[in-house]
């Protein structure tokens, strides 16, 4: 099996009570009664030539809507499970996550009903204080959060 490439984002922010990170919740029926290990960074797949952090940033603005720049770190790349290879970089960043405008897609649903529903790809958005981040990431981008949490206590 062939590993699938995504790049995404892991914007932070220094606030009184330490570090915070922003994650979204992917929109559609599959994820909308989950919260606690539901929540994952801006990022999606890319194609080969696509350089990884300009698909970052391109998947970023699709996801939420907002522009954003800055000095962007590397994170070292990690494995999801299902074979997905995640490259990421933290990038100071603040915004407020209420703005939020996602891109949509379309899927059948309710499934074998010939109905096809268009769903937002990101249904919201928030700042994580990181052990909260914690509970509420993918467990499979939890590797993200200790790179990020390194890089900042430096």
């Amino acid at each position: 099996m062939v590993a699938k490439s995504s790049a995404g984002l892991l914007p932070y922010r220094q606030q009184a009570g330490g570090v915070e990170v922003f994650l979204v919740h992917p929109g559609g029926p599959f994820w909308a009664r989950k919260d606690a290990g539901a929540w994952s960074i801006p990022k999606g797949e890319y194609e080969a030539g696509e350089p990884p952090l300009a698909a970052a940033v391109r998947e970023f603005q699709e996801e939420t809507g907002l522009m954003i720049s800055g000095e962007f770190r590397p994170l070292a790349p990690i494995r999801q499970p299902g074979v997905k290879m995640v490259t990421a970089w933290a990038v100071p960043f603040d915004c407020d996550p209420a703005i939020l405008k996602s891109n949509s897609f379309s899927m059948e649903w309710p499934p074998k009903s010939g109905k096809r529903c268009e769903f937002p790809e990101v249904d919201r958005a928030a700042w994580f204080p990181l052990p909260a981040a914690r509970e509420k990431i993918l467990k499979g981008q939890l590797p993200l959060l200790d790179q990020l949490e390194s890089l900042v206590n430096r």
